[in-house]
């Protein structure tokens, strides 16, 4: 683990995007970024907007269109570590803000200044007299038109704001004559103030035009806020460019000499620009700030000198470093309609977690600047098109139809190719899917799996909890696996990376300073004396995190297999299930060891556990006369085995002889589906299943989701349905030997995930 400070680990996501979405929301919400209201809102979808309220905001209302919200990662802004939610269709956006972040965190972070946020309000007085008295008279009674702008707002001038100042402006008008044109220097602290500011220019307008003697015509807020600038600023040594076969210097001299294109040419300079609004649009959208106003005003700026000309400034500090500058009107809110009548506004502004609007306006100068830099750094090395390889291959494996199950596989095996086509996406697609149905490969070579330990995943088909108390389970192999790889490094210990769950870590040495997710490897490491070794384990997860499919066996298992195979220790089966097994322990506590078992040998089994400590298990292969079809629904809740276990424990302390019973029930009924899975008597086994799962609920381990994959299977069709795994959330797994295709779009169209199988 680097030496970084404890906030700055809070905000930093190895991998985010190879999460799922609900895994990335899970990450915010433990590491403290999301209370539990904002995350049940998420994982809900309540925080859309709803159309009724739509209707309140606009006229003419007839629907309501989505954009996506992502996050900006590894900010760190004036020493305060920031979650940037940005608001934007283009993709590569969001990852160059986060890359370009990353980069600037690690030379300490941007530093941006701001004023006070000022905005103009503008009041145009035609057919003046005598425009110099009429100035000089303005200028002496300002003062009492500034008590009578603040009367009209007091509670804004007891927060601080107001009515601040006063200019008076003469213009030339092209048919003779001059104009007036007061300025009102409004500080509106936290609100956009476009309203605010408008109220003032009418209240005012009567005693200008007694004042100057002329007829007041417009009265109207100005969006040039060039009086509330922001100025974002960076430092980046030359060793922080090096990179992609480019020396630092050449970096650094290429983004100055593209800056200086933009600064003298007015056509790169808009191309330019937009680069910037990219990412400060993006934060507009999200925070509920009207984006066309600040499009207005820092264009305009841009243009302020006659010429239009870049926004930022990049040049070569006295140490050869780079140093980016950015200059821009940013007048933003915090308060106001927008938070009332859209919650998800609300939501990503307590995400980001500003507390006033001049900190909301530095926040996004430093997005706008990181914008800039990663467009510059992207085009000066290896083209804007270039970088973004795997955001393009998961746009290419949407369009071939990868569903979300499958998805991250397509994705991680389409960059391995090589060729992020079309084509050859359909290809993986449909290898993927094969693979889910037990064909074994043959016409894709993924030569980077080659390398890689596996664990399998797994379901339990009837006997879940009850095994853990000596009765009978059934568990299968599913298509889903973690695959791990070993690699020595120079970095002094064992470091775990788990890129698509946000995972990576230093293993302490000392078990005494290991937290709970250490544990489990720590046994392995201690175990097989390599605690002292430079090694790296990464791993990649195709089983998703606590849904009941034997994720952290499988992983345990990745792991030992990768050791073993990296250093050549010559483990066997059962030496690494036995491992696996203390690891799983240490993730459930009372473990039944049936997942180590299925994750380590990959085979339909009958499991029981052994009668005594130390013992061995019954473990009986099954050998079935077809491969069973099977849906597997995903809720997206996760579940902890360790907790579910512990709650039917507690229940059965209260009261043994009741639970004694319904656990002989389960292993009755278990018994029961050997024989009907060895006939292949499907009837009779869903039969088995769906009582299976009622005596299951009755264990009080199912939740509202699982209830509902459940019902939904057995509207369209399964024959059985029932949870699978530890429940409280998690997976369910439905027997559907007709419609399977029917049962799984169901499920989707349910906004579940949901998987095709055989087992067999």
């Amino acid at each position: 683990m680097s030496a970084e400070s404890s906030s700055a680990e809070r905000s930093r996501f190895p991998a985010f995007y190879k999460l799922s979405v609900s895994d990335r929301v899970r990450i915010m919400h433990e590491r403290g970024w999301l209370s539990s209201e904002d995350y049940q809102a998420l994982v809900s979808g309540e925080h859309t907007l709803k159309i009724h309220k739509a209707d309140k905001m606009i006229e003419n209302v007839v629907g309501v269109m989505g954009l996506p919200v992502g996050l900006g990662l590894n900010f760190l802004v004036n020493g305060r570590d920031y979650i940037v939610p940005l608001v934007v269709e283009e993709p590569s956006i969001v990852a160059a803000l986060s890359s370009a972040a990353k980069v600037v965190r690690g030379t300490g972070g941007f530093t941006v200044e701001s004023t006070e946020p000022v905005l103009i309000g503008q009041v145009q007085v035609v057919d003046v007299p005598h425009l110099a008295h009429a100035k000089a008279t303005l200028l002496q009674r300002k003062d009492e038109l500034l008590n009578l702008a603040n009367s009209l707002h007091p509670q804004m001038v007891a927060r601080g704001g107001g009515a601040q100042d006063l200019e008076v402006h003469v213009h030339a008008r092209a048919e003779g004559g001059d104009m007036l044109v007061v300025h009102l220097l409004v500080d509106t602290r936290d609100a956009m103030g476009a309203n605010l500011v408008n109220t003032m220019c009418e209240g005012v307008a009567s005693l200008v035009e007694t004042m100057t003697g002329g007829r007041v015509f417009l009265r109207i807020l100005s969006n040039l806020t060039d009086r509330s600038m922001v100025r974002a600023r960076c430092v980046i040594p030359v060793e922080h460019l090096t990179g992609k076969g480019f020396a630092g210097e050449e970096v650094r001299d290429g983004i100055m000499l593209a800056n200086e294109f933009a600064s003298i040419d007015p056509y790169r300079a808009a191309t330019h620009n937009k680069g910037i609004m990219n990412g400060v649009d993006a934060v507009a959208l999200a925070t509920g700030n009207d984006w066309r106003a600040i499009e207005a005003a820092a264009h305009a700026y841009a243009a302020r000198g006659g010429r239009y000309t870049s926004l930022t400034r990049w040049y070569k500090g006295e140490k050869g470093e780079l140093i980016g500058e950015l200059d821009i009107p940013m007048k933003v809110g915090i308060v106001g309609g927008p938070l009332q009548s859209n919650a998800t506004v609300a939501l990503d502004l307590r995400l980001l977690g500003v507390k006033t609007a001049r900190e909301l306006a530095e926040v996004m100068g430093a997005v706008g600047l990181a914008q800039n830099f990663s467009a510059l750094r992207a085009l000066v090395t290896e083209g804007i098109q270039q970088g973004h390889m795997t955001l393009h291959a998961r746009s290419v494996a949407v369009a071939a139809g990868a569903t979300a199950e499958i998805f991250d596989t397509v994705v991680e095996r389409l960059v391995e190719s090589g060729e992020i086509k079309i084509w050859k996406a359909q290809e993986i697609v449909d290898q993927v899917r094969k693979e889910s149905r037990g064909v074994p490969e043959t016409t894709v070579e993924h030569p980077a799996v080659d390398h890689r330990a596996c664990g399998h995943g797994k379901i339990i088909l009837l006997g879940e909890h009850a095994v853990v108390y000596g009765s009978h389970a059934i568990a299968a192999p599913v298509p889903l696996a973690v695959r791990a790889i070993a690699q020595d490094t120079t970095s002094g210990g064992v470091d775990m990376l788990i890129p698509r769950w946000g995972v990576e870590y230093r293993l302490h040495r000392d078990p005494a300073h290991r937290d709970s997710f250490q544990r489990s490897l720590g046994i392995i490491f201690d175990t097989l004396e390599l605690t002292e070794r430079s090694v790296r384990i990464e791993v990649f997860p195709n089983v998703p995190r606590a849904m009941g499919l034997g994720g952290s066996a499988a992983m345990a298992v990745a792991v030992i297999r990768a050791l073993d195979q990296h250093y050549k220790l010559g483990l066997s089966d059962e030496e690494i299930n036995a491992l696996a097994f203390r690891c799983e322990e240490v993730a459930h506590g009372s473990a039944s060891g049936i997942d180590n078992t299925v994750a380590t040998y990959g085979k339909p089994l009958l499991y029981k556990r052994a009668a005594k400590a130390g013992g061995a298990p019954m473990v009986q292969e099954l050998k079935l006369p077809k491969r069973i079809p099977l849906v597997i629904g995903i809720s997206g809740k996760e579940s902890l085995t360790a907790v579910t276990v512990g709650k039917v424990r507690t229940a059965w302390q209260r009261n043994p002889a009741l639970y004694d019973g319904i656990f002989q029930q389960i292993d009755g009924l278990t018994l029961q589906g050997v024989e009907a899975m060895q006939q292949y008597d499907l009837e009779r086994l869903g039969d088995l299943m769906n009582i299976c799962h009622g005596l299951l609920n009755a264990l009080r381990v199912s939740s509202w989701e699982v209830e509902e994959l459940v019902q939904i299977a057995r509207e369209h069709g399964a024959l059985g349905a029932k949870l699978t795994g530890g429940g409280g959330g998690g997976s369910i797994v439905a027997l559907c030997p007709q419609n399977r295709e029917k049962v799984a779009a169901a499920m989707r169209d349910a906004g579940y995930q949901a998987m095709e199988v055989d087992i067999g």
